[in-house]
């Protein structure tokens, strides 16, 4: 049980007013979808690529588009769905679209022409290799004499 928050010096509309403000997610604010419409990302580099893992559940690989424009990778997706459900002397009808498009910088290091891509289990995982005079060396140690 939470406890009554009782403050004398506050009228009770302030005091709710300050409540109902500050103790709220921004999602209450803007609507959950508002959160939901850019997917979370990871950017993982080792010496021979970067790898981009972006989360998407509930969407296919044909729901995906991937452009390499301008050093500028560029990752979108759109997916509709409808459904119409009749029963009797009444009809259901609900549509729901949603998409997304997330930019990425490639450095020059980066082979643009052998970028690739897979989506398995809610991720689209997307490989991006160096070139080969961009990995990092193996160092060398240095005879003093």
């Amino acid at each position: 049980m939470k406890p009554i928050k009782y403050n004398p010096f506050l009228p009770k509309s302030v005091s709710t007013f300050f409540e109902d403000t500050f103790n709220r997610n921004l999602s209450d604010f803007f609507g959950g979808d508002y959160f939901l419409s850019q997917p979370s990302v990871n950017v993982v580099e080792s010496k021979d690529n970067y790898r981009i893992e972006v989360a998407a559940p509930g969407l296919e690989k044909e729901d995906f588009e991937l452009k390499v424009e301008n050093g500028l990778l560029k990752i979108s997706a759109s997916k509709e769905q409808k459904e119409e459900v009749k029963e009797g002397n009444y009809m259901r009808r609900e549509f729901n679209f949603s998409s997304f498009t997330r930019s990425f910088d490639l450095p020059d290091s980066v082979d643009a022409d052998k970028i690739a891509a897979k989506y398995e289990n809610g991720v689209l995982l997307i490989t991006v290799p160096k070139k080969e005079e961009s990995k990092a060396k193996v160092g060398k140690a240095i005879e003093i004499k």
